[in-house]
């Protein structure tokens, strides 16, 4: 149900006077009483604005809108629909300011897929709703959603970038580009991302890309990401910064199929990995990269030399994605809650966590079920010095493709898993494991099973088993 006053205006109200409402009382695309001009009335404003829309109908939008001020800006809405039938980006805050929006719907175009792209022949892939954070902006970003649906277009369906490389940031992991000393927090309340990320590869429901100094706050009530080409969600902080993630009662279902395996499957090499002894196979006895398809970006290929310049391995892999996925690389931890959810049907892994460089991955996974992904339910893994200290408490892990759950570290840190009231089984990994727990190098391991049924086993590596 639609709440009219949302938690960032009620945390702003106690610091911030907000001028006079704006009153949008026309459905025209532009004109006196129109959405665009109180956007561009807002944006001259040095102070914070609230836009309220009073009429009821839908607005139908011949280009996007923007938001250029760098005051907070509230949008209020009765559940109207502003749809956007050009592939274009339908709300761009282009200055960095914290937005609320409340009950609105954000409609693209739709129709897309990898054999019909947004981001070919000149265009450039469309977004939901975009937020820019700039270079020298401190303190932090805040985006709050109440009531929202976002839905049909090519590119994100929501995204916040504070990194020099934009849409070219990529994942987490490395941190390239730069970016600002503030932190993003992003709060979720009945909030349905569907159908988005379908025209453009990695594109994901909601992007947050961070760098430089700075946290990732996230929080998810009531809310679902479904039919997303990339992930459902994805969190990339590359740098110094935490991840801190709290969700509740959402759903991450049947994301991460932009690279159609049943399209691209006929192009992969026919012997798809391979391994060799030394100066067995040269670099170009190796299948070449895949070129000619609908997008050669979907296809992944690695290969491994020995130190002569000879090849140890190669393998090739089609791309696909994740219901929720967090990269958290540099100085600081990764640490959620996932409560109450759902994470099924996704073509990777249903929970995909990963830190890198100094600090810890800290979770508690409460009433949850990850089922029928193609990959494991739940992974986690910590690559660097950095201990894994996790709690799975009346969860399922059930008919994944990969491992149940996972946890992981593969360098110096401690191990400390505890799984209570939960059940794993039919998960069909090549060992049909339900449960696997690893420390891989220094430090102590230790997984606590109580009034649990792992059906399919337990893997446990460098791991006291209780």
């Amino acid at each position: 149900m639609f709440k009219p006053v949302s938690m960032l205006a009620l945390a702003l109200a106690a610091s911030t006077a907000y001028a006079s409402p704006i009153i949008v009382n026309s459905a025209a695309d532009s004109g006196d009483g129109s959405l665009r001009a109180a956007l561009a009335q807002a944006s001259q404003a040095n102070s914070a604005q609230e836009i309220i829309i009073t009429h009821k109908d839908d607005i139908a939008l011949a280009s996007g809108l923007s938001y250029t001020g760098r005051a907070p800006l509230i949008i209020t809405g009765h559940a109207q629909t502003l749809s956007l039938s050009a592939n274009a980006t339908l709300l761009s805050v282009t200055e960095g300011a914290d937005l609320t929006l409340n009950s609105l719907r954000l409609q693209g175009p739709a129709g897309f897929s990898i054999e019909k792209r947004g981001d070919v022949n000149g265009q450039t892939a469309g977004k939901g709703l975009f937020v820019d954070v700039r270079d020298d902006q401190t303190g932090t970003v805040h985006l709050e959603l109440n009531d929202v649906v976002v839905t049909g277009f090519a590119n994100h369906g929501v995204h916040l970038s504070d990194c020099s490389l934009a849409d070219d940031c990529g994942g987490g992991s490395g941190g390239a580009g730069e970016g600002s000393p503030a932190s993003i927090a992003v709060m979720l309340n009945n909030v349905e991302v569907n159908n988005v990320g379908q025209g453009r590869f990695d594109a994901d429901g909601l992007r947050v890309d961070e760098r430089a100094a700075g946290d990732i706050r996230f929080t998810a009530v009531n809310s679902s990401f479904t039919y997303v080409g990339a992930d459902g969600v994805e969190l990339d902080e590359g740098q110094a910064g935490d991840v801190i993630v709290s969700v509740d009662n959402s759903s991450f279902n049947k994301n991460g199929a932009y690279c159609d395996p049943t399209l691209l499957k006929p192009f992969m090499p026919q012997v798809d990995e391979a391994e060799y002894d030394d100066g067995q196979a040269k670099e170009s006895d190796v299948p070449a990269k895949v070129s000619g398809t609908a997008d050669d970006r979907c296809f992944e290929r690695e290969v491994k030399l020995y130190k002569s310049g000879s090849v140890k391995s190669y393998e090739f892999a089609i791309d696909l994605d994740d219901g929720f996925d967090i990269d958290e690389a540099g100085d600081g931890d990764l640490r959620a809650v996932v409560r109450n959810s759902v994470i099924r049907d996704n073509l990777d892994e249903g929970l995909d966590f990963d830190e890198e460089g100094s600090g810890s991955i800290l979770l508690t996974i409460v009433n949850t079920e990850a089922t029928g992904n193609t990959d494991d339910g739940f992974k986690n893994s910590e690559a660097d010095a950095g201990d894994v200290r996790a709690t799975m408490s009346g969860s399922v892990a059930q008919a994944n493709g990969g491992k149940g759950a996972v946890f992981e570290e593969e360098n110096d840190g401690d191990v400390a898993v505890v799984v209570l009231n939960s059940q794993t089984a039919k998960n069909d990994d090549s060992d049909k494991t339900g449960l696997e727990v690893v420390q891989e190098d220094a430090g102590n391991g230790v997984a606590t099973v109580i009034n649990s049924d792992i059906a399919d086993g337990i893997d446990a590596e460098g791991v006291s088993v209780k």
